[in-house]
């Protein structure tokens, strides 16, 4: 049984080039692989994906849609981690340009407001990834 019950699935064009930028600069590791398929399993922390290189595993498209680039438009994958100061370090030794640079946002829930410092990169294949770091809770300072 997997630790969560929602892993996305990513289309990729490269599963070895994909697999380079996810454990070699993001530092996922790979669960399991199925190289003859393009695919892997990765992990950081409890969080999971799984990436499947288009044309040798399964391919979800629509019909004789054309896969474009950037994949993924219109969605971004929060990923929570214990510190996000790492991950900007590698990215930017690997020269890899942010989507989003680092902020602090404070999200209202209920009565409280939940704060994380964060970020977003793109992958290889143009998914968009907000690593956060949680910062919190505070109350409210204003009501609607």
């Amino acid at each position: 049984m997997h630790p969560n019950a929602l892993i996305p699935e990513l289309s990729v064009l490269d599963c070895r080039h994909s697999l380079q930028f996810y454990c070699e600069i993001l530092g996922f590791s790979a669960v399991y692989q199925r190289p003859e398929e393009g695919f892997a399993l990765l992990a950081l922390g409890t969080a999971q994906l799984m990436i499947d290189q288009i044309g040798i595993g399964r391919t979800f498209g629509i019909d004789d849609e054309p896969l474009v680039y950037p994949f993924g438009r219109g969605i971004n994958l929060q990923i929570e981690v214990a510190a996000v100061a790492p991950l900007l370090a590698a990215l930017g030794a690997a020269g890899i340009a942010l989507y989003l640079p680092l902020e602090t946002q404070w999200y209202r829930r209920g009565t409280d407001e939940i704060g994380q410092s964060q970020f977003v990169v793109s992958d290889p294949d143009g998914y968009l990834l907000r690593f956060c770091e949680r910062l919190g809770t505070r109350p409210i300072k204003s009501q609607f």
